[in-house]
C-alpha cells in the first residue's frame, strides 16, 4: 500500500454548546490538516496521488468551505443570530469539537472519490484528534 499525505491550514472560530468548561464560549483556532490517501497502485507516472491534485481537491474546499468560518452546534440558538449578522456559519451535528472536524473533513475527502486512510486534526499544535475508518478500502 502506498500513502501520500498533504497538510493544510485554517482560521476558524467555535464553540461546545452546553459544554461546561471555558471551551464553552466563542473563540478561535489555527488548525492543521493533515490528509492520508492510500492506494494499491501507482499511476503510470509512478504516483499514488499528485499532490497537485490533492491540492485542488482539498485546499480548494477548505479555503471555500471552512476557512474564516464559525462552526456551531445545530442546536446552538447562536448559529441564527450569527447568520442574521451576515456571519458565515457552519452548522454541524452535535458540537464542532477537533473530532467531528477530523471526521467532517474525511467525510468530504471520501466523498469527492479519494481513498482516505486517516485524517489528522490539530486544534491547536499540542492538541490533535485524528479519524479514520477501521475497514478503509
Amino acid at each position: 500500500m502506498f500513502v501520500v499525505s498533504r497538510d493544510f491550514s485554517f482560521s476558524y472560530g467555535h464553540r461546545l454548546y452546553r459544554y461546561d468548561g471555558k471551551c464553552s464560549r466563542l473563540h478561535g483556532h489555527n488548525a492543521e490538516v493533515r490528509v492520508e490517501i492510500a492506494v494499491e497502485e501507482l499511476d503510470s507516472n509512478g504516483m499514488a496521488l499528485d499532490f497537485v491534485r490533492l491540492k485542488e481537491i482539498v485546499g480548494n474546499w477548505i479555503d471555500e468551505s471552512l476557512d474564516h468560518r464559525v462552526f456551531l452546534s445545530s442546536e446552538d440558538p447562536l448559529a441564527q443570530v450569527l447568520r442574521d449578522a451576515g456571519e458565515p456559519v457552519v452548522v454541524v451535528p452535535g458540537n464542532p469539537t477537533a473530532e467531528l472536524l477530523a471526521k467532517t473533513i474525511h467525510d468530504r475527502v471520501e466523498s469527492a472519490g479519494l481513498n482516505v486512510r486517516r485524517v489528522d486534526f490539530w486544534e491547536t499544535k499540542n492538541c490533535r484528534a485524528s479519524y479514520s475508518r477501521d475497514n478503509f478500502r
